[in-house]
Parts: structure tokens; C-alpha cells; sequence
């Protein structure tokens, strides 16, 4: 009986005291695990946040960047737009297809001749028969 004795007072000594969740995290490698799967849960969410708002601010970039090249081009079109208002577009414009001229001006008109071109003669070419032409087809 002193055999059974030990033996029970063996078990006794091994089992741990406390309830299951205790034993388990007082494992040093089960707590660990479980550590590295809560930092995991926490991470991902994290990181797809990230990566998101980087893509989020290209896009601001890119948008901020069309939208100053609009207000350049805006404002060229205001300064022409201001240009075809002012007299001096409207008196050019006048003197250009109008022929608008100021009292005392006098315009004057250079029509276009051919000077110095020679206009070569051309010869009147008579449809020729289809065998020459076929003829002067495989001959050239």
C-alpha cells in the first residue's frame, strides 16, 4: 500500500492547480501564440487602412495637379477673352478682314500675280489603248 500511496501523492504534486485557461496561459509558448494571433488580428486591418490612404492621397495629388493645370489654362482663355474684348482686337480685326482705315491712311491692296513662274505646258494626252497601257505597266 505504501506503492499506491506514492503514486497518488505523485499525481497529486504533478497535476496543476487552477482551471483550464489558467494552465493555458501559463504556457509560455501557448500564450506566445496566442500573443502573435492577436498582434495578426490587429495588424491586417491596419495595414489594408494604410494602403488605402496612400492610394487616397495619389489621388488627391493627381486631382490637384489637374486641377491646376484647368486654372492655368482658365486663365489663358481670360486673358484672350480680355484681349478680343479691347478696342485693339476689334480695330485689328477691322483692318484685317473689313478693310477698315483711319482717316489720312491710305491701304494698299498687292494682288497676287505669278511673277517669275513659268507655267510649264502641258501636253493633251489622249487615252491610249489599254494593251499600252498594260505595256508601259510591266516595261517601267
Amino acid at each position: 500500500m505504501a506503492k499506491i500511496k506514492n503514486i497518488s501523492s505523485y499525481k497529486q504534486t504533478r497535476r496543476p492547480q487552477g482551471s483550464f485557461v489558467a494552465r493555458l496561459l501559463g504556457d509560455k509558448r501557448v500564450f506566445a501564440i496566442i500573443a502573435l494571433i492577436f498582434l495578426l488580428l490587429i495588424l491586417v486591418p491596419l495595414a489594408k487602412s494604410y494602403s488605402r490612404k496612400r492610394l487616397i492621397e495619389k489621388e488627391i495629388e493627381g486631382i490637384q495637379q489637374e486641377i491646376a493645370s484647368f486654372e492655368a489654362k482658365n486663365s489663358d482663355l481670360k486673358e484672350m477673352i480680355d484681349y478680343l474684348q479691347s478696342d485693339q482686337s476689334l480695330e485689328e480685326q477691322a483692318r484685317l478682314n473689313m478693310g477698315l482705315k483711319r482717316p489720312g491712311e491710305t491701304v494698299a491692296v498687292i494682288a497676287d500675280s505669278v511673277v517669275g513662274v513659268q507655267v510649264a505646258e502641258t501636253k493633251e494626252v489622249v487615252n491610249p489603248p489599254n494593251w499600252q497601257k498594260w505595256w508601259r505597266y510591266f516595261a517601267e
